[in-house]
């Protein structure tokens, strides 16, 4: 290979960003900010804006630190994975050390920005999230358990509820009934992606449901977290939260959801898998959407 037409190394700065998985760390400043503007009735002020700001800052920075350090202790698992095998700490392209020092550098300047900035409340939820995610989900149950996705949703549940507590100073009903959607959408969503990923799992050593259990249990555990996951999208129309804008939305991803967890229950294939997983993205963007939409309308 001449040099013309070898790769260019990737530059430091492009091997740290992707260390805080920038997609996932959007989906969840996208569900804090969701429940910041539910917690603010009509047009926020510019304090609430600038307040508002300064909470999706500190908490994008604390969530790529949960994320750097996730890829530092899973780096040996990832490099057995196809879809994770590209990560700059599976690659050896950033030393555990220099992962660690990112890690720990974005934890302490997100927690300064929400206690200075936001409230102590706000940094306290969001450390723990971290925690929750970083070392209690990480470290100790997804090794240990398949139902490490179900427990250690509970950290990628927390978002709109860091939202809600930066805005208001506490946690309301409101920013549970966001937090238990989340909770229930993670495991079909994950084992969905599990299912066709199943041979890297297998390989990985991880105890994945699929590889545990089998393909047709987990396909069948899907089916059942989606009809329960439709049951609390209505929560925001019963509780008040939102009027029939959303109501009409929710009914509909959610049959959207559960039809496609009826197709793969009935018949799996490794494309629809990834058409379901593909939907369940949409189905909690879309839904959270309609929720911002229906509380600025109504």
């Amino acid at each position: 290979m001449t040099a013309a037409t070898a790769p260019l190394p990737t530059s430091a700065w492009r091997q740290y960003y992707a260390l805080t998985k920038p997609r996932v760390v959007q989906l969840i400043v996208f569900c804090a900010l969701i429940g910041m503007v539910l917690a603010v009735p009509g047009v926020p002020s510019l304090a609430e804006l600038m307040l508002g700001l300064w909470a999706c800052v500190g908490i994008w920075l604390v969530a790529g630190a949960a994320a750097a350090f996730n890829c530092l202790v899973e780096k040996t698992i990832d490099s057995k994975m196809k879809r994770t095998a590209w990560r700059p700490t599976a690659k050896g392209e950033l030393s555990d050390r220099q992962a660690l020092l990112f890690s720990a550098v974005l934890c302490a300047l997100g927690s300064a920005v929400l206690y200075v900035l936001v409230n102590p409340l706000t940094m306290w939820l969001t450390f723990a999230t971290f925690v929750g995610y970083a070392i209690i989900y990480t470290v100790i149950l997804k090794p240990l358990t398949p139902q490490n996705i179900v427990i250690g949703g509970a950290s990628g549940a927390m978002p709109p509820v860091l939202g809600w507590a930066a805005m208001t100073g506490q946690v309301g009903p409101e920013a549970l009934i966001l937090f238990l959607i989340i909770f229930l959408w993670t495991p079909p969503h994950f084992w969905a992606l599990a299912l066709y990923r199943v041979e890297d799992y297998r390989k990985s050593g991880l105890p994945m449901l699929p590889v545990t259990h089998g393909n047709e249990f987990t396909r069948l555990q899907i089916l059942l977290y989606t009809i329960v996951l439709m049951a609390s999208c209505l929560m925001p129309f019963v509780y008040g939260m939102s009027s029939w804008l959303y109501l009409v939305a929710a009914v509909l991803l959610s049959i959207g959801f559960i039809g496609y967890a009826v197709a793969l229950y009935r018949a799996y294939s490794d494309e629809l898998a990834r058409k379901t997983f593909r939907f369940s993205l949409i189905h909690l963007s879309a839904l959270f959407a309609a929720l911002l939409l229906d509380h600025y309308i109504f």
